[in-house]
């Protein structure tokens, strides 16, 4: 009893030290607990990344803070311990920044003498302040900025883009669009409140059908040998030869929405064009490029750009960098404009909406008819507001009405809010001025069974930089083998030929010793960490796989990428199932009827090996794989979980491949040996064909190859 007693003293001792702890002392009262926790905010952002102007921005105003009360404690008087104190907090926020401005060295500049101080830092400036009860001092009347001065600090304006100005300095206005936007003036609608009507028509007046405006038949659309465009992709195309040019194109993924906007900007000669995109995706939409329009030059914009072909016909740019261009972006004279995932805009306040919404004004102001696409799975992702973005990056509203062709539309229907029939009416106009929305099962005899898409990534920074020189140094070892391998039999090693038997021996040595060796880096090693780098960039695109079109199968084949893959997907709030080798039955036959049955859980990370056979998840159409198998047949094997009997919707098997790394050349050695073996399927081939062996000799072969040839 008396230790019980004890124990509940100590409870009391501790609840009431909790309560003490709480209260603020009088010593953290004031200026200086305000701008710690606004530093340990600023350095938990940065390491987040990227990091955002309104971070930047609270970085700047605390450092500016500090340095002015360390003057303000230096200078008065008072007891020495008290401003010993007060200098030794300053100096730990201090050291914080430091650190934090080693995460992003980018901030440095904000430190300097002559570093420009914003509205927006002035006012939150003053709010510091008055958080720490000091009233903050007048401030004077701001003196504008002359003409050429930098936006912001953040903006950057590569130097090819100054060239192009030089070569091109004239940007003449359409007047064409300033007409156009008089004509539309409203009329018998003046004075009628528009917006919330129409975005409640889509409520009202919904008749479970699919919104689609009505398009044309599809008509012969020149694609390059090889490709093929399906018959629902050719009427989009068609409808943007016919003069349509604003797009609200909402098909599910897997029906082509990719090729469809680049042969629309093809049809309506909008270039140059500007494509905004999700990271994730970026190189894969330059790599569209070149399969659909490869008379077409595209560049696409990293960092700061300094490797931007400003000269190109598409420039393809992701949101997270977005603010740092939007500057010469604006100004170079787009003709088109495609933003992909467009509901990442759905909040108009974030800076990222804010900038594609300028942009499109500005490309509109320009140009009379730009053309202008929103392609999304997921047109709606809360309510029937997340419209609003998206219809006023077409041009089709403002912040307060119907603009242009819509609003003569409702106009023309003779109709107002007031009258029964105007949501109907409504609705058909929203949707005729260019919503497609179709299904996989609407278009299923447009589309294979199953298809393999390969998603191509890059692999920036620190990460992508090692793995491209360790991928350097396994061609340069392999170059050395083959040469000592040559001047062993006095054959000329520097020869213009090479012998493919002698290269296939020296990569099959290589491979032997990779397979035999625990440390060290070799093919094995360095496959394992591209799939690594790989990880959070596919579990970053079957997040939104999942948000467009319900459950997706995420397969990899190393533990560490299911971690890191399930922690992006526990980071966003997205249920998971999990299925791996060391689960028990019981355990792994709960994750499978948990995704199976649980409308709540999106996606199941599936271990390659370990889920490969025996999994029937046809519940899902889409699958997205990690990492690369070593042969056709476990790639199948995993795709046919969900391309089953019973599948009544096309499977897409999403394939995320290393751009400019050994993964894209076994990608392709997978694919070339698939037609092997189907023939040995067929009895008229080896039944060995598809044998990891090969695709791992075949892949060092060719890195051999290259190297010696360049």
């Amino acid at each position: 009893m008396a230790r019980a007693g004890q124990r509940r003293s100590g409870g009391a001792r501790t609840d009431a030290g909790a309560q003490r702890r709480r209260a603020p002392r009088a010593t953290e009262q004031g200026l200086l607990p305000v701008l710690a926790d606004a530093a340990r905010e600023v350095d938990r952002a940065v390491q987040r990344q990227p990091t955002r102007p309104a971070v930047r921005t609270k970085f700047q105003v605390v450092a500016l803070l500090v340095r002015e009360e360390r003057a303000r404690v230096m200078a008065e008087g008072g007891p020495q311990d008290r401003r010993t104190k007060q200098l030794k907090r300053l100096d730990e926020i201090a050291t914080l920044l430091a650190r934090t401005a080693a995460r992003d060295t980018s901030l440095l500049a904000l430190l300097a003498e002559d570093a420009r101080v914003t509205d927006a830092a002035r006012a939150l400036r003053a709010t510091m302040m008055r958080a720490a009860g000091m009233e903050p001092p007048e401030e004077p009347e701001p003196t504008p900025p002359p003409a050429a001065a930098p936006v912001a600090e953040t903006r950057a304006v590569p130097q090819s883009v100054i060239s192009r100005r030089l070569a091109n300095p004239f940007l003449a206005p359409d007047f064409e669009a300033a007409a156009e936007r008089m004509a539309a003036r409203p009329r018998r609608l003046a004075g009628w409140e528009l917006l919330e009507p129409l975005f409640e028509s889509f409520e009202r007046a919904a008749d479970g059908t699919p919104a689609c405006m009505a398009l044309p038949e599809p008509r012969h659309v020149p694609v390059p040998p090889g490709r093929e465009l399906m018959p629902h992709q050719a009427r989009v195309v068609a409808a943007t030869a016919r003069g349509h040019r604003t797009f609200l194109l909402a098909d599910e993924p897997g029906l082509g929405k990719t090729a469809q906007a680049l042969l629309c900007a093809q049809a309506a000669d909008a270039y140059p064009l500007l494509v905004v995109a999700p990271n994730v995706v970026k190189t894969n939409w330059a790599h569209e490029v070149g399969l659909w329009t490869p008379f077409r030059q595209a560049t696409v914009v990293h960092g700061d750009g300094e490797q931007v072909d400003a000269f190109a016909d598409v420039v393809i740019v992701n949101y997270e960098i977005l603010d740092r261009h939007v500057g010469w972006l604006g100004d170079l004279g787009f003709r088109g404009m495609v933003v992909d995932e467009a509901h990442f805009i759905k909040n108009k306040s974030s800076q990222r909406s804010q900038h594609v919404l300028a942009l499109s004004e500005q490309i509109r102001t320009r140009t009379a008819r730009p053309l202008l696409m929103a392609l999304t799975g997921t047109p709606l992702i809360n309510d029937i507001e997340d419209f609003r973005a998206i219809w006023q990056f077409l041009g089709w509203i403002d912040d307060t009405k119907p603009l242009g062709k819509l609003m003569t539309a409702l106009e023309d229907t003779g109709l107002t809010p007031a009258d029964r029939g105007f949501y109907t009416a409504a609705r058909s106009a929203v949707i005729d001025m260019g919503i497609v929305r179709r299904r996989k099962i609407d278009v299923v005899a447009d589309i294979p069974a199953r298809r393999v898409a390969d998603l191509p990534v890059e692999l920036d920074g620190a990460v992508g930089r090692s793995i491209r020189a360790a991928e350097a140094a396994l061609a340069q070892r392999l170059v050395s083998r083959y040469r000592a391998a040559l001047e062993a039999r006095g054959a000329d090693a520097a020869t213009d030929e090479v012998d493919l038997d002698l290269a296939r021996r020296v990569a099959a040595a290589e491979l032997k010793d990779s397979s035999s060796k625990a440390g060290g880096e070799n093919v094995f090693t360095m496959v394992r960490r591209i799939g690594q780098a790989k990880a959070g960039l596919a579990a970053d695109y079957a997040a939104q796989l999942a948000r467009n079109v319900g459950k997706v199968v995420f397969f990899a084949k190393h533990v560490d990428v299911m971690d890191a893959a399930e922690q992006t997907f526990a980071d966003r709030g997205i249920r998971y199932a999990s299925i791996r080798g060391d689960q028990t039955p019981r355990a792994r036959a709960k994750n499978i009827a948990a995704f199976v049955d649980d409308p709540e859980v999106s996606i199941v990370v599936c271990s390659l090996t370990a889920a490969g056979v025996g999994l029937n998840l046809q519940v899902a159409s889409n699958l997205v794989l990690a990492e690369l198998s070593w042969t056709y047949a476990e790639q199948t094997q995993a795709i046919d979980r969900i391309h089953r009997i019973g599948q009544d919707q096309p499977v897409t098997a999403w394939r995320v491949v290393a751009a400019q790394t050994i993964d894209a050349r076994i990608a392709e050695l997978i694919d070339s040996k698939s037609g092997l073996a189907a023939r040995a399927l067929d009895g008229a081939g080896d039944d060995d064909v598809d044998s990891s062996t090969d695709v791992q000799l075949d892949a060092l072969v060719g890195l051999l190859t290259d190297a010696l040839a360049s």
